[in-house]
C-alpha cells in the first residue's frame, strides 16, 4: 500500500474541495474507513479462524508462530481513516447526494 501508516497533518482546504463542506467530505471519508475496516477485519477473523481450538484451558494454549505473524501483519497495515483519505483525495471514492436524483 501506498498510504503512509504514520500521522500526518492533511490540508483542509483539500479535504473540503470535492464537496464545498468539510463536514461532508468528513462524512464521506468515515463511511469509507468503516467499509475498509469492516473488510480488513473479516480477512483477518478468517485467517486466524485456522488456528481456532476447542480447548479453553489456559495450561494447554500455545503460542502459534504463524498466528503471531498475521496478526503483526495487520497491526503494521495502514489506518482505515489514512487509506481512505488517500482514496478520496485522489478522486477514487465515489459519492452521490440521493435526494438529487429523486428530483430529477
Amino acid at each position: 500500500m501506498a498510504t503512509n501508516p504514520s500521522i500526518i497533518t492533511r490540508d483542509t482546504d483539500k479535504i473540503a474541495y470535492q464537496t464545498g463542506n468539510l463536514y461532508e467530505s468528513v462524512s464521506i471519508i468515515s463511511k469509507r474507513a468503516r467499509q475498509i475496516a469492516a473488510k480488513n477485519k473479516e480477512e483477518l477473523s478468517n485467517k486466524l479462524s485456522e488456528f481456532v481450538s476447542a480447548v479453553d484451558n489456559l495450561e494447554e494454549v500455545f503460542e502459534n508462530r504463524e498466528q503471531i505473524e498475521i496478526s503483526k501483519f495487520y497491526e503494521r497495515m495502514p489506518k482505515p481513516t489514512s487509506v481512505a483519505t488517500d482514496e478520496f483525495l485522489e478522486g477514487k471514492i465515489y459519492f452521490r447526494y440521493p435526494e438529487e436524483e429523486t428530483q430529477s
